[in-house]
C-alpha cells in the first residue's frame, strides 16, 4: 500500500545495470567512430617521426632515401684522368752475381751486356683541352717512350713539355681532339684539415680506381722527397700507380696531385701526399711557357737552427737558419752576406727552417730585390739582396 505522495523508489541492482548500458552504448560508438576515421585518413595513427631522424622511413624512389654518393663528383673528374705507362731500355753485363768485379774484368775483360726493356706505370690529369697533362717527374723520369691511355678507351703517345724535379712535377702532352679537362679548385679557397677528398688513379695497374679519406694535414715538408716540398697529407688510399693522379674535393674539382704514400709494406698505410694543386698551376704554367720553372735564387747553403748550432754559435737564438755556405759571386754573397749568419726574415716572410728559406726566395721573381733581417755575432743586421734565377739543378751537377 502506497502513501500519497511519496515517490516510487527503484531497486539499486535496476539504476546501477542502466547506467552501464548507457556507457558501453557510447564506447562502442567511439570506437566505431575512430574506426571510420582511421581508414579515411590512415597517416594519423602513425606515431610522430623525428625530423631530423636518420632512421626515419621515406617512399621508395623519394631522394631522401638514397644514402649520401659521390658520384657525380667522380663523373666530373674522371674522364679527367689517365693512365700513364713508361718503357726505357736497359742494358745490363750478363755476369753471374759477384763476378762483375774489376779483378775479373782485368784477367777476362768485358763481359757481354744485353739490352731489356724496364715498364712502370703511373697516372695523370688532363688540365687543359689542347692536350696538356699534369704528372709527377718520377713518373716519366728516364722513359724512351710514354703511352698514355684516357678512361674512354683511346691510347696514344705523349711528349714532354718540362720537368721540375725540384717539386717532382711534369707535363706531358697529347694530340687528340674532344678531351675532358678537369676544373681546378678556386685559389681563394683554401684546403683544411677535415675536408673530403677522393684520390683518382691507376694503382697496381688494375685500371682507374676511386679512394675516399680526408686532409689529415697541410703544409707538410721535410719528407726527403723534393727539394720544394708543401705537401697536402691524406688516408684516401694512394698505392703504387696512383702517382700523378687527381686529388679532387667533394665538388670533383682538383686539389692536388698525388705523389707519394708512406709505407712500410709497400701497400697504403692511411698517409699518402699530394702536391697542392695551387703549385701544380704555377708550375705548369712556366713548364708550358719557358720549358723550366723560373725561380729566384740567393746561392747559399742553410741549415736549421737548433738548439746545438745557437750554443756552438753563441748565441740563445733558436729560431731562424744559419748560413753555412754561400756561392761566390752570388745574390747573398754580393749583398754582403756571410757563412755564420742568422737569417730570420726574407721580404715579408719569416724564417724558421730551410723549407722557409727556400720558398721564399723561389717565389720571388729574378732581379727582384728582397730584405734580408737577421743576426751577425749577436747583432741584429738587415740587407738588401737582389734574386737571382734558380740554375737548373742538372747544369749544376754537371
Amino acid at each position: 500500500m502506497r502513501l500519497p505522495g511519496r515517490p516510487r523508489q527503484r531497486p539499486f541492482g535496476a539504476s546501477a545495470a542502466a547506467w552501464l548500458r548507457f556507457l558501453l552504448g557510447y564506447a562502442v560508438l567511439g570506437v566505431a567512430l575512430a574506426a571510420v576515421i582511421l581508414w579515411l585518413q590512415p597517416q594519423l595513427g602513425a606515431p610522430p617521426a623525428a625530423q631530423d631522424s636518420p632512421a626515419r622511413r621515406v617512399p621508395a624512389g623519394d631522394p631522401a632515401a638514397l644514402t649520401a654518393s659521390y658520384a657525380e663528383p667522380v663523373e666530373r673528374a674522371a674522364p679527367a684522368v689517365v693512365n700513364i705507362f713508361t718503357a726505357k731500355r736497359v742494358t745490363e753485363r750478363r755476369l753471374p752475381p759477384g763476378l762483375d768485379a774489376p779483378l775479373f774484368r782485368r784477367f777476362f775483360g768485358e763481359a757481354p751486356t744485353r739490352q731489356r726493356t724496364e715498364t712502370s706505370l703511373g697516372s695523370g690529369v688532363i688540365v687543359d683541352e689542347r692536350g696538356y697533362i699534369l704528372t709527377n717527374h718520377h713518373v716519366i723520369e728516364g722513359a724512351d717512350r710514354i703511352r698514355v691511355l684516357l678512361a674512354d678507351g683511346r691510347k696514344t703517345d705523349a711528349e714532354v713539355v718540362g720537368r721540375d724535379p725540384a717539386t717532382d712535377l711534369a707535363v706531358l702532352r697529347i694530340r687528340l681532339d674532344g678531351l675532358p679537362v678537369i676544373t681546378f679548385s678556386p685559389a681563394d679557397e683554401a684546403v683544411r684539415v677535415g675536408d673530403v677528398v677522393l684520390a683518382i688513379g691507376n694503382p697496381f695497374g688494375v685500371g682507374q680506381t676511386v679512394t675516399q679519406g680526408i686532409i689529415s694535414a697541410t703544409g707538410r715538408d721535410r719528407l726527403g722527397l723534393s727539394t720544394y716540398e708543401n705537401f697536402l697529407q691524406t688516408d684516401a688510399a694512394i698505392n703504387p700507380g696512383n702517382s700523378g693522379g687527381a686529388l679532387v674535393d667533394s665538388a670533383g674539382r682538383l686539389v692536388g696531385v698525388n705523389t707519394a704514400m708512406f709505407s712500410g709494406s709497400g701497400g697504403s698505410q692511411g698517409i699518402g701526399f699530394a702536391i697542392p694543386a695551387g703549385i701544380a698551376r704555377s708550375v705548369m704554367g712556366d713548364l708550358i711557357e719557358h720549358g723550366r720553372v723560373v725561380r729566384g735564387w740567393l746561392g747559399v747553403r742553410a741549415q736549421r737552427l737548433t738548439p746545438a748550432v745557437a750554443e756552438a754559435l753563441g748565441t740563445e737564438r733558436t729560431s731562424g737558419v744559419v748560413l753555412t755556405g754561400l756561392l761566390s759571386g752570388g745574390p747573398a754573397d754580393q749583398a754582403g752576406l756571410r757563412p755564420g749568419d742568422v737569417i730570420t726574415r726574407l721580404g715579408e716572410t719569416a724564417i724558421s727552417d730551410v723549407q722557409d728559406l727556400l720558398r721564399a726566395a723561389g717565389q720571388g721573381a729574378p732581379g727582384s730585390e728582397l730584405r734580408v733581417r737577421g743576426y751577425r755575432d749577436g747583432e741584429a743586421f738587415a740587407r738588401a739582396v737582389t734574386l737571382g734565377e734558380r740554375p737548373d739543378p742538372q747544369r749544376l751537377r754537371r
